[in-house]
């Protein structure tokens, strides 16, 4: 099975989408496209959720679509019926692990703490979503786990933003970061799709060093 930095490929932007009608997703999501985004999340947060990963599959085909906000076993089910092509979590239980052991899809399972990052790594997983990132002990945290945890990498998310991606991405055990800084919730409301698409490419082309 593929990883997901694998499908990532040299995309270091993870893109959130969050929406309220799966018209907003979609059209989020076109917009993403259109600034060469080819790997999106869905938090599942709202509830149409479900439904916008069901119709990204199926109107923008090759487009990687994944589900996030993957808590219990329950929900990781139903991600997977709608078609995600990834899963990520917020963050991990033993319970949540073992739900997630035959996943048949790409986990991206999230980690605040060393503690975590252990747990995670005795499952299995080398690549890793540090989140809330800014809140969990952002760059600082990340650089000290480097010499500990050698043969993981991060995925941040949570307090990312247009002026600090770069001091993540600049880091050795960083493959990409993700956000909602690309998609705002006033330009979605606003359906100001152009901005959208303007701030994916901005923030793609910014890359590891």
């Amino acid at each position: 099975m593929h990883s997901f930095s694998t499908l990532m490929g040299k995309q270091t932007l993870l893109p959130i989408i969050q929406a309220n009608t799966v018209s907003q997703g979609v059209e989020t999501a076109k917009a993403m496209v259109a600034a060469g985004i080819q790997l999106v999340e869905v938090v599942l947060r709202t509830d149409v959720s479900l439904d916008v990963i069901n119709t990204l599959k199926k109107e923008l085909p090759e487009l990687h679509v994944g589900a996030g906000t993957v808590i219990d076993g329950t929900i990781l089910k139903q991600a997977l019926e709608v078609g995600s092509d990834f899963i990520i979590t917020p963050t991990i239980s033993t319970k949540l692990l073992t739900e997630l052991s035959n996943c048949p899809v790409p986990v991206l399972p999230g980690v605040a703490n060393a503690a975590d990052i252990l747990l995670a790594r005795e499952f299995g997983y080398t690549q890793l979503k540090l989140f809330p990132a800014s809140l969990a002990g952002g760059t600082p945290f990340l650089n000290a786990m480097s010499s500990i945890f050698q043969d993981i990498i991060f995925c941040p998310t949570g307090g990312i933003n247009e002026k600090n991606q770069q001091d993540y991405l600049a880091l050795s055990n960083v493959f990409a970061v993700g956000g909602t800084w690309v998609a705002k919730k006033e330009w979605v409301e606003s359906e100001n799709w152009a901005q959208i698409t303007a701030a994916c490419a901005a923030s793609n082309q910014v890359g590891r060093v």
